[in-house]
């Protein structure tokens, strides 16, 4: 061991257990202690969505917080490289000094946690691979991934991919990184595509009940060549004390009547753009025969915003859930909600967060049931005080989940990281 990798090694934990590693090599040192001592450890970030899984069944904590910053930015080259825990808000004040952005549109889950903003990093975004409305058209978080560096459980450095957009070189470990809440590998340092931002936005909403239409909508909406980078159904909520009634609230705005169930499609470029496309999609969906208004910009930004940070499950003390399914079995799963959850449909369809009722904690292995037999997938975003933990928070089949423990034995021999987070016993 090197003079160096011995100084690095001396970290010792706060009164709480927390480890506070300042760089990658510090990491790598820390983690080779925990794998050798058999040390199981929950990584943390800022926390901003930690309530997300099972609690880590672990008492010591190693907190990535000071591995922050941009390392490099390289506009004309589209990419961002920056230390896995820098913030989401720097990263995007950053892109927008040359009127860039981060395509799959990062959702802020502060306000359904505490009523706030509170974007966390980039590292917590690659770890939960949650994506806003574009998702549908642009992908997911793991595709805007160019590369990233981290140590794995037995504390050595592994890298991936690099700085260019097309890189075919070995296997991309990004896609198995992505959504393995930090079960897999301790970031600490992730490259990013970025791309131009669009210069305006307009979202055309369409006011119907009729669940038939809106199913009608999405499936022509997914394959219309209007690009259309939203596309989103709110309807009416529940007549039930145990939701907050909130929607009309949340979407205040001049040009949109929030009290009725409305589906909203954005359409995104510059003003000509914007106008031959909405004069098409006129056409393609009939909308001269529907109820139909229009946000502008000064509208229409704000709304997805709204859509996107969760706003209408603000400081919600229900339990939250996130369901994805093929859209073409969305008649099945909305007949099955009614009128009795609070709910709303973005991806064009594929994907629905669903607010259960504390009182109705059973009703979630009915509908997790339901989106399996479907051919989707569930996890418990958040739940009611009164949740007794007994169905699992994320969705799995047999097969799967032991493809998930081969990965982890692979990357995590000793179940350091993490222990318990996704699965039980993983």
């Amino acid at each position: 061991m090197s003079i160096e990798v011995k100084k690095n090694s001396q970290i010792f934990p706060d009164s709480n257990n927390t480890y506070y590693p300042e760089d990658e090599l510090q990491v790598s040192s820390l983690v080779k202690e925990l794998y050798k001592k058999n040390i199981p450890t929950e990584l943390i970030g800022t926390g901003s969505k930690s309530f997300i899984g099972n609690k880590v069944q672990s008492a010591n904590k190693l907190s990535l917080s000071k591995l922050s910053g941009v390392i490099e930015y390289l506009p004309e080259e589209l990419y961002i490289r920056v230390k896995a825990n820098t913030p989401l808000e720097l990263i995007e004040k950053e892109l927008e000094k040359n009127n860039q952005e981060l395509a799959f549109e990062p959702m802020d889950f502060g306000f359904i946690e505490n009523g706030k903003s509170n974007k966390g990093t980039i590292a917590g975004y690659l770890s939960c691979n949650f994506a806003g409305s574009r998702r549908f058209k642009v992908g997911s978080v793991r595709d805007h991934i160019l590369g990233f560096r981290g140590v794995n459980g037995k504390g050595d450095v592994i890298k991936s991919g690099g700085t260019v957009v097309k890189n075919v070189t070995g296997y991309d470990l990004s896609k198995l990184v992505a959504g393995s809440f930090g079960t897999l590998v301790a970031l600490t340092e992730v490259t990013l595509k970025v791309l131009p931002k669009k210069r305006l936005s307009n979202a055309i909403i369409i006011y119907t009940e009729d669940k038939r239409l809106v199913n009608e909508l999405f499936d022509k909406i997914s394959s219309s060549s209007s690009e259309i980078s939203g596309a989103v159904y709110v309807p009416e909520e529940p007549q039930d004390e145990s939701y907050k009634q909130n929607k009309e609230i949340v979407f205040k705005f001049n040009d949109l009547d929030s009290k009725v169930s409305f589906l909203a499609l954005r359409v995104e470029g510059d003003k000509v753009s914007i106008d031959e496309r909405v004069k098409a999609l006129t056409k393609e969906l009939d909308l001269n025969k529907l109820n139909t208004s229009k946000l502008d910009i000064h509208q229409s930004v704000p709304f997805w915003r709204k859509i996107n940070n969760l706003e209408i499950f603000e400081q919600t003390k229900n339990n939250l859930l996130r369901a994805v399914i093929p859209p073409s079995k969305g008649n099945e799963l909305m007949q099955k909600l009614g009128n009795k959850y609070k709910y709303y449909i973005d991806w064009c369809g594929s994907l629905y967060w669903i607010e259960v009722s504390s009182k109705k904690n059973m009703r979630i292995v009915e509908i997790k049931e339901l989106v399996k037999e479907i051919g989707g997938y569930l996890t418990i975003i958040k739940t009611s005080p009164e949740y007794d933990y007994g169905e699992a928070v994320f969705t799995v089949d047999d097969t799967r989940l032991l493809i998930s423990e081969k990965i982890k034995k692979s990357f995590d021999p000793k179940r350091v990281f993490n222990p318990g987070k996704m699965y039980r016993g993983i």
